[in-house]
């Protein structure tokens, strides 16, 4: 892991591209919404789960971009990436919010755990 491989990853998801995507994921990944019904937000296992999970964001958001980013790899194989969201949601409100993911990545390489969390704007 690499700062390199976490802007790439950040890359992908800016592209829209979710073959790209899925390809940094392990097979038994874990992804966590900064939302959801439990306290650590929507939980999805598994590489077709975590696919899906993706894709109800960008539905939800369909022009999502994020800028203005910083990477950190860290000890244990774990990678932070700080970014701003923005787009527009389908009611057409615009969306801007600071974020962080905390990746988990495996013996191989690829991303075990992505858990995502936002600043709320009140």
């Amino acid at each position: 892991m690499t700062r390199e491989v976490l802007k790439g990853f950040l890359d992908a998801f800016n592209a829209h591209d979710f073959d790209a995507i899925m390809g940094y994921f392990a097979d038994d990944c874990v992804f966590c919404l900064p939302r959801g019904e439990e306290p650590r937000g929507d939980r999805f296992v598994g590489k077709e789960e975590v696919r899906a999970g993706l894709a109800t964001r960008s539905e939800g958001i369909p022009d999502v971009h994020y800028g203005n980013d910083r990477h950190w790899v860290c000890a244990d194989g774990v990678g932070v990436s700080e970014w701003t969201l923005t787009g527009t949601s389908l009611s057409g409100q615009g969306i801007e919010v600071r974020g962080l993911d905390l990746l988990e990545f495996d013996g191989h390489g690829q991303i075990s755990r992505k858990d995502s969390f936002w600043k709320i704007v009140a």
